[in-house]
Formats: structure tokens, C-alpha cells, sequence
């Protein structure tokens, strides 16, 4: 497999070389987006340094490498510079990259990272990308909105809402988690266990393990004790947050608490009987793992 590969490989880098000979301008990127693709990430730095002045897909890459230190040290002013230029051009060739910097450029004044904190900015920078819940625009921008909303001060519920709905509409998992968390117990809408149930099993059968963790409270409280024991046996073994976070698309502290959830109503189960056999030591291993808290760095969008 591979050696399968790395043929492939050699044979995309060859096509690529002979584009560019015969003067394809897109081949300069391709080839820049393949070592990028391949975790080269000096080789594809310098391909995109040579062509960002006339390429914005290079410039946009760029920003996203200096910014998160791909092949090189990081430089979060520089990659807040070329998102700037990517959403401050008047040209047809950025246009479709601007929902993309605009979430990206909201993060960076959101974290401080790379410009002055601005929660104001942020938000700003997250609608313009959000585009009033175009699918076409930022589904992260989307998404985010939904969290930022319920996590401000004061916190808006009913916006919470709405743009998570715009996000699991366009096909965000985290969202659709989220969603059926604020149905289960009516925030920023009416209380709808039908509607929560609906949202949590399906997003759990997506991978969404905060949804996951929530179904296991959902099932323990109900006294629903066997299902709730043999599914949260399952997620509690989850302990590669990052790797999951890849695969899912979904933020490492909400996968850390689905985790937590789930393997704290295992340990409840185990210490008290509860729809599997009792085992105290089990029950004592499975409390001391459960952590919520786990610091988190948001990276540009690729």
C-alpha cells in the first residue's frame, strides 16, 4: 500500500513538473498543495512564497502555515496579514476565499493570537463569514456563532440557536450535538425531548461523542440502567481526544466532555450495580478518569 503511494505520489509530482514547464499557472499551487497534503510542509512554504503574489489560494495557505508554525516558526501577525489581504481584495479570484479568512481572522481577534483580543471584531468577522447561514459560506463561522452566543456576556440563547440550526442544517456535526442538547432542556427554545432525541441519536451515529455522553445521562436518568452501562463502556474507552477531534471535525474539550459524561455514569453503574454487575475497584478506576477540563488552541481553517 505504500509503495502504492508513493508511486502515485511520484507520478502526481512529475505531471505537476511538466505543467509547470509548459506554463500552467494552477500547477504551481497543485504541486504546493501536494507536499502540503503530504506534511512537506517546507517544500510547500517555499512553492507558495514563489507564486503568492498572484495566487491567493497560495497566499491563503500561507497565512494558515505561518499562523499555526507548519514548515516554519510560527507567525500568527503574519498569517493575520494575508487574511487581511484575502478579505480586503477586490478581485474575482479571492472571492471564494473570503468566508473561509473571515472565520479564520475571527479566531485569531477572538484568542488574541496574532492581533488585540476583540470579542466585538470576532463577532463581526464571524458573520461576514457566516453569510446569514448561506451553505455555500463558513459552516465553522456558523457553528462558532452558535457557542459564541452561548457562551457571552450576556449570553443570547435564542441567536445560540438559530445558528447552531443554520449549522446542522449545512451538515455540522458539533452543531447537531449541540442542538439537541438546547431541545433536551429548552434553551433558546421550547423543551422538545423528541426533537433532542432525534438530534443526539443521529449526530451519535455520526460520531459526535458529546452526544454520545448526553444519551448516556439521558438513559441513566430514565433508569434505563443496561443500555446506559453497555453504551457509555463503549465511549469511555475513547482516550485519543485529538485523534477523534480529526476524525469528527468536532473541538477536543466538547469530545473531553462527552467523555467525562459517559465515563462517570459507567463508574456509577459499576459502583452501584446498575444494569451490570457491581465492582467496586472497577468504579474507583473509571471515577479517577474522568476530567472535563483540558486547555484547548483553535487552528486556522485549512
Amino acid at each position: 500500500k505504500e509503495f502504492f503511494h508513493t508511486g502515485l505520489f511520484a507520478r502526481a509530482e512529475e505531471l505537476l513538473a511538466k505543467r509547470i514547464i509548459d506554463g500552467d499557472p494552477l500547477a504551481y499551487f497543485l504541486q504546493g498543495q501536494l507536499y502540503f497534503e503530504e506534511g512537506w510542509y517546507e517544500e510547500a512554504l517555499t512553492q507558495f512564497e514563489k507564486i503568492k503574489e498572484t495566487d491567493f489560494q497560495a497566499l491563503y495557505q500561507l497565512g494558515v502555515m505561518y499562523y499555526d508554525g507548519l514548515g516554519t516558526k510560527e507567525d500568527p501577525e503574519k498569517g493575520v496579514e494575508y487574511m487581511k489581504i484575502i478579505i480586503n481584495s477586490n478581485s474575482p479570484k479571492a472571492r471564494h476565499l473570503k468566508y473561509a479568512a473571515a472565520y479564520n481572522l475571527g479566531r485569531s481577534y477572538f484568542e488574541g493570537c496574532g492581533v488585540k483580543h476583540s470579542d466585538k471584531e470576532a463577532e463581526r468577522l464571524w458573520l461576514i463569514a457566516a453569510d446569514h447561514g448561506n451553505p455555500k459560506a463558513s459552516v465553522k463561522a456558523q457553528s462558532t456563532l452558535g457557542m459564541f452566543y452561548s457562551t457571552s456576556n450576556p449570553k443570547d440563547l435564542k441567536k445560540a440557536f438559530f445558528w447552531h440550526s443554520e449549522a446542522c442544517g449545512n451538515g455540522s456535526l458539533e452543531s447537531q450535538g449541540i442542538l439537541g442538547v438546547m431541545y433536551l432542556y429548552g434553551q433558546g427554545i421550547h423543551q422538545n425531548t423528541k426533537a433532542a432525541l432525534e438530534c443526539l441519536k443521529e449526530a451519535a451515529e455520526r460520531g459526535n461523542v458529546y452526544a454520545q455522553g448526553h444519551l448516556v445521562e439521558y438513559y441513566y436518568k430514565r433508569k434505563f440502567y443496561t443500555k446506559a452501562a453497555a453504551f457509555a463502556r463503549r465511549i469511555a474507552e475513547n482516550d485519543n481526544i485529538d485523534m477523534l477531534a480529526k476524525i469528527t471535525d468536532c473541538l477536543p474539550v466538547y469530545i473531553a466532555k462527552g467523555v467525562a459524561m459517559a465515563t462517570f455514569y459507567f463508574a456509577r453503574c459499576l459502583q452501584l450495580g446498575l444494569g451490570i454487575q457491581q465492582d467496586q475497584a472497577a468504579a474507583k478506576n473509571y471515577y479517577s478518569r474522568v476530567s472535563v477540563g483540558r486547555p484547548y488552541k483553535l487552528t486556522y481553517v485549512v
